[in-house]
């Protein structure tokens, strides 16, 4: 290949790989995250790597020692046209592990599972590949008693107290990101069970974006930050990512949690837990069951809007760790019920139809509902970030007696991968010797020396038998409740690498998801697919989802379309009839307001008497005040929180208004661009920008006193959720009867049904 003229490869690749190009590259407009446009149809004419892009440099080709080789910059890149393993060897499939049948186990004579994922596992040193930006606490966990027919796990015992430790993250974006992107949030606890260490390494949404851990890699890879310019950060909106999930339609499931406002939380206190696999329970009997795990939030499923994302990720990158370590200070602890789903392990391992090895499907709660089985509460946070948090390391093979797993081909490769990660990023074998990593049960493991080994070993004869150390350590029985492999029958089946028929369902579930969304619900998910299809460069990428979104439902794809500027194309598969899960939507209820922040407006001519017992009754209430004045220091005699120049309507929960502050002599476009231009002469700017925000946002707004004058002037007074009264309790108690649904709903326009 002549690298000297790469707009002639590029043509010629293009060409004869597709045949026909749906876009072009415009020479004006720079942003193309590729050398050449990709064709709609995925390529399949083998050919070789395209060349760079013209503005795209590499380092000299030199040896270790600096000497010059005179090789092109461009061998440095990868050969040929065919994928091969890291030596060579070229491959037929890289989509499926090798298993013992469609529904076996994986195989650990893998070899190409097993370098794809270490490769990958390593890739990274010493950040997280995944879940790298994080925020942890410690906790407690105290059992109900309930599920102790289907497992004899003893943390799951009534009244038993387990000490726990979880960690909060997002997936794609690094430690330096911020907390408020779209994304998919981890959500995993370390109990620290007297019968050793229990990892549920849950998300918060309940399906993921394949079915098969080999492909693993690939998906991350597709998410990450484009290779070339490290960026995106932190965001799904961009071309390698909808490239892969419009080739690859299992993650349409995935993709649309993660569009809709799930993939956004108002805080890790209101996001549900999900542990996403199928496990196995098995009880003092020897009996088994199948579940799935789920965690429910005491203060209900709460999200941000695009808007307050995007306004905290420049105010507060660290919005989501701050609000978590404010609650657990303020003694708001947060709170999670932990359930399961539980089903009949049959040798089908399906419930009504769905295939629960299948880690991209749910079943409907309607169908099994979530059986509480014990209550978490997080009340400390670490002392050090790094030794704690960062040190955390879950295993999903980390298990107790009477919890096993299931042949899930996702969850068989992480079982491999959790562990083989932890080797580079913690340094070694040893990580389980960290403290924050620590059993608390009995370790007599037979495992010596390596990397970071803390332990000092006694004894002369590491191995069994042995009669040098007195037989010890010694085989575990029933009567020490000896972990057990759970004996499942492994059909007779040739090795293959495939899948069974039931993982091809790739659309009734999306489908069910967005017929379950209230009106306003779908409106999100319409702005979403709209904002990130718009960032993608290619056509053919967009037209190429635009026709996933097509055989989810007719509606959703001609609304996304319609703001793309794009035709809708119909359907290539039937519409699956499915009946709607009220549970998924997250419009309807109420919940408790513990720990919310309700900022109060005040000015030297406010009634601070009715401030300070509005004051009193937010912190009765378990939510926490914040004081929001001209200037810092005192209003009277009470403290200031945040001043106009400060603050910002994100911060706020709800906001009072206890009187009309005059324009401060800050109140300037050249000193805060919050000032803008001046649109009123006797309220200041930034009070009404504030109230303008509140209200789009669907907050609840209060006023009492000159406070109403403030909601005249914004053109909000008499609209739902704005509230007036004649003093300040009376108007704080209908705002917290409103702060009860998270959101005035009602006031967001919805043009679906």
């Amino acid at each position: 290949m002549d690298s000297s003229k790469p707009a002639k490869v590029v043509k010629d690749v293009v060409e004869a790989a597709a045949g026909k190009v749906t876009d072009v590259l415009t020479p004006d407009v720079p942003g193309a995250p590729g050398s050449a446009p990709p064709p709609f149809d995925e390529p399949t004419t083998p050919h070789g790597p395209l060349p760079p892009k013209e503005e795209q440099g590499a380092p000299d080709t030199r040896t270790p020692t600096g000497a010059e080789t005179g090789v092109p910059k461009i061998a440095k890149g990868q050969q040929g046209a065919f994928l091969t393993t890291a030596n060579g060897a070229r491959l037929r499939d890289t989509d499926h592990s090798l298993k013992a049948g469609p529904r076996g186990p994986v195989l650990l004579q893998d070899h190409h599972l097993r370098e794809k994922i270490t490769h990958f596992d390593h890739e990274r040193i010493p950040e997280r590949v995944v879940h790298a930006r994080g925020a942890g606490a410690h906790g407690v966990f105290v059992a109900y008693g309930t599920a102790e027919e289907v497992t004899r796990a003893g943390f799951l015992k009534k009244g038993t107290e387990t000490p726990v430790f979880v960690r909060f993250s997002t997936v794609l974006g690094s430690r330096g990101s911020a907390d408020t992107v779209r994304d998919t949030r981890g959500f995993a606890t370390k109990f620290y069970t007297d019968e050793g260490t229990f990892d549920l390494v849950a998300n918060n949404m309940p399906v993921f974006f394949i079915q098969d851990a080999i492909k693993f890699p690939d998906i991350i890879h597709a998410g990450k930050p484009h290779p070339d310019r490290e960026i995106p950060q932190a965001q799904s909106a961009h071309d390698t990512f909808w490239d892969f999930v419009s080739l690859h339609t299992e993650a349409q499931h995935h993709t649309m949690w993660n569009m809709s406002d799930r993939g956004i939380p108002r805080s890790y206190r209101t996001m549900e837990g999900f542990g996403v696999h199928t496990f196995r329970l098995v009880n003092e009997a020897g009996a088994t069951v199948l579940v799935k795990f789920h965690w429910k939030p005491k203060l209900g499923v709460h999200s941000l809007t695009w808007e307050e994302a995007q306004l905290i990720g420049g105010i507060d990158p660290d919005f989501h760790r701050r609000d978590l370590y404010d609650a657990i200070e303020s003694g708001a602890y947060p709170e999670w019920e932990l359930g399961i789903q539980v089903f009949p392990d049959t040798p089908e391992e399906t419930f009504a139809g769905i295939d629960l090895l299948d880690p991209t499907k749910i079943v409907p709660e309607e169908l099994a509902p979530v059986q509480a089985v014990g209550r978490l509460t997080l009340n400390r946070t670490p002392r050090n970030f790094f030794a704690e948090t960062e040190q955390v390391a879950f295993h999903l093979g980390h298990l107790p007696p009477g919890i096993d797993v299931t042949n899930d081909p996702l969850l068989q490769g992480r079982l491999f991968s959790y562990l083989d990660t932890q080797l580079t990023r913690l340094g070694g074998p040893n990580f389980t010797q960290i403290p924050i990593n620590r059993p608390h049960a009995e370790v007599n493991d037979m495992l010596r020396d390596g990397f970071h080994q803390h332990a000092v070993h006694a004894g002369v004869a590491p191995y069994r038998p042995n009669s040098l150390d007195g037989g010890n350590p010694f085989p575990a029985g029933d009567r020490e409740n000896a972990f057990v492999d759970t004996p499942v029958t492994v059909a007779e089946a040739p090795k293959v690498r495939a899948a069974p028929a039931s993982f091809d369902d790739h659309y009734s579930q999306v489908r069910l998801f967005w017929l379950s969304m209230s009106p306003v619900e779908k409106e999100h998910i319409i702005r979403a697919y709209t904002f990130e299809l718009g960032k993608c460069y290619h056509q053919a990428i967009k037209e190429r989802q635009l026709q996933c979104l097509a055989n989810i439902d007719p509606v959703l794809c001609e609304q996304v379309a319609t703001g793309l500027g794009l035709p809708a194309p119909k359907p290539t598969v039937p519409l699956a009839e499915v009946q709607p899960s009220p549970a998924l939507s997250q419009v309807g209820r109420e919940w408790p307001a513990d720990g919310r922040m309700v900022g109060i407006v005040v000015d030297a001519d406010s009634d601070l008497d009715g401030v300070s017992e509005v004051r009193r009754a937010v912190f009765a209430a378990g939510m926490v005040p914040l004081l929001v004045a001209a200037h810092g220091g005192t209003v009277g005699d009470l403290p200031v929180q945040r001043t106009f120049a400060t603050g910002r309507s994100v911060e706020f929960d709800a906001v009072l208004l206890a009187g009309a502050p005059a324009p401060a002599p800050d109140a300037l476009p050249a000193r805060d661009d919050k000032a803008g231009a001046a649109r009123s002469t006797t309220v200041d700017p930034r009070v009404l920008l504030l109230v303008e925000e509140a209200w789009r946002h669907a907050k609840a707004i209060g006023a009492w006193g000159a406070g109403a004058e403030v909601l005249r002037q914004a053109g909000v007074a008499g609209t739902p959720g704005v509230v007036t009264g004649d003093a300040g309790a009376e108007v704080f108690g209908a705002v917290q009867q409103l702060m009860g649904a998270h959101r005035v709903w009602e006031r967001f326009p919805a043009s679906v049904s």
